[in-house]
């Protein structure tokens, strides 16, 4: 659930960063006189309580950080280990990691020290096995899952935001720290001999390095592919709003909301959402501020951007939430699934070009934060042999570091899930997150946070079609042969 993931087209990704695109990057908490000072200092906009949220203007401004990095200068022509497309969260984390072993690194981004403007969120136990829950700026004890008007699933699992200053700025403070260097400009091109590469950049400067990394999102060009790029798409228009009020409960997030009676007098909206069917993601900071974001969990081709926005529309009229101002807003775009990049090959990958989306869910951040560490483990263990690997092995160690078989076993797997969630129209959706959330915490915690080792995943798969009710398992069984021999022969193509 990109949504759950939170990531749009930024640094993971660029058209926002992701995903994205979007508007304002300023963080805000949710205390009262945070907010107050806020109304003093904007425009006060008011909107009836049926018009529409659309035509208010997002009043954050792009926000920097104010660092004293080491700049690269290009008439000194150093050659670098490790070379980093992009200071995104994914970017950062592995610059963070590379540098800790004395590696000479350096991270080149069009801007270095502006603060990432998507909303991540995230389970609060992934932060805190990661040493980063000092990061979050709002968690929630609880989150809840309304699978209809009668049902709603309260799921004892804490979820936090993400402060993406609080966040940049650790990670910044440990590459400054390590001696991380910076290069402000845009890459053009990457450039391969056998055991070097060049990047150069729109500034007319050439940096070289033994192993060229890409963390600049989504949109990048610089990895290969060697099968067809089949994604499904979550995309998802959020905003950050001041309201009169809302009705969801201050200590529950709300993870998804696949009520629909928002649109029972727009009939041809009910229609295509009983198809291609949309959910409500909320985080609510207080009773005036909250953050709501429409989200198509997959789709394919994706779903339209008017249409979500339209949906967005007509539900927060239904639950009349009356927004006044809205703060940020963000369009986002995540490619799910598909194949992995070709391994291995001579740019190295990280974030979501890497493949380390969550096919199913969308999910991205933490799982990127995590396997950060495992990538940088496969890089110093190149550069600290006494044999200097370099070239094709070094390429083959540091993919396969991050895309051991085991790991490409489990997304084969997470991949047909998504396949299954394409085939689901609005009730399909609806029974099987009913049935999801019903198996023991282990196994759903373990899907959604990418731990389930294969065997368990086999344990999952029987358990979650046992709860499943009888029109979920005749979903699963008519509309899926096809996604799972595709699955079987991926499997047993990675195995040869």
């Amino acid at each position: 659930m990109g949504t759950l993931v939170r990531p749009c087209l930024s640094a993971f990704g660029t058209w926002k960063d992701k995903l994205l695109f979007p508007s304002s990057t300023a963080s805000f908490s949710s205390s009262k006189p945070h907010l107050r000072t806020l109304r003093r200092t904007c425009h006060r906009i008011n909107s009836s309580k049926f018009g529409s949220f659309l035509d208010l203007k997002p009043e954050a401004k792009p926000e920097f950080l104010d660092f004293d990095l080491s700049w690269f200068n290009p008439s000194d022509r150093p050659f670098f280990d490790v070379i980093i497309i992009g200071t995104g969260p994914g970017g950062l984390r592995l610059a963070e990691q590379v540098s800790r072993y004395g590696i000479k690194v350096c991270c080149v981004d069009p801007s270095p020290l502006s603060v990432w403007p998507n909303n991540y969120g995230v389970w609060v136990d992934e932060f805190e096995s990661l040493g980063l829950v000092d990061s979050l700026d709002k968690t929630w004890p609880m989150t809840c899952v309304y699978i209809d008007d009668h049902k709603t699933k309260y799921l004892d699992r804490p979820y936090g935001r993400v402060s993406r200053k609080k966040l940049k700025t650790k990670l910044l403070e440990n590459c400054v720290s390590n001696s991380v260097w910076f290069h402000k400009a845009k890459v053009w091109q990457v450039k391969h001999e056998e055991f070097e590469s060049a990047i150069e950049c729109d500034d007319g400067s050439q940096l070289k390095a033994s192993l060229i990394v890409d963390a600049s999102g989504f949109a990048s060009n610089f990895i290969e592919y060697d099968k067809p790029r089949n994604h499904g798409y979550q995309i998802a228009h959020g905003i950050l709003a001041e309201v009169d009020n809302h009705p969801f409960d201050l200590d529950k997030m709300v993870l998804m909301d696949w009520r629909d009676s928002h649109l029972g007098n727009e009939p041809y909206l009910r229609a295509n959402n009983s198809k291609l069917p949309t959910f409500l993601y909320a985080m609510p900071f207080d009773s005036n501020l909250i953050f709501l974001e429409e989200t198509s969990l997959v789709s394919r081709p994706v779903l339209s951007y008017k249409e979500i926005k339209r949906r967005m529309v007509a539900r927060l009229r239904h639950i009349g939430i009356s927004v006044k101002r809205v703060i940020e807003d963000e369009k986002c775009v995540i490619p799910m699934g598909g194949p992995l990049p070709r391994i291995p090959q001579n740019v190295m990958a990280i974030g979501g070009t890497s493949g380390v989306v969550h096919p199913s869910t969308g999910y991205m951040v933490a799982r990127t934060m995590a396997v950060a560490p495992l990538v940088a483990e496969a890089i110093a263990e190149c550069f600290g042999s006494t044999r200097m690997i370099r070239g094709r092995p070094l390429y083959h160690k540091v993919w396969n570091g991050l895309w051991p078989m085991e790991k490409r076993i489990t997304r084969e797997f997470c991949s047909f899930g998504m396949e299954v969630l394409l085939k689901l129209d609005l009730m399909g959706n609806r029974s099987f997150f009913e049935a999801f959330f019903d198996l023991d915490p282990y196994y759903w915690h373990g899907f959604l946070s990418s731990r389930l080792s294969p065997s368990e995943l086999a344990f999952f798969s029987l358990s979650l079609f046992g709860h499943a009710s009888n029109s979920s398992r005749f979903d699963i069984v008519s509309k899926c042969p096809v996604p799972l021999v595709r699955m079987l022969g991926n499997l047993a193509l990675e195995a040869i």
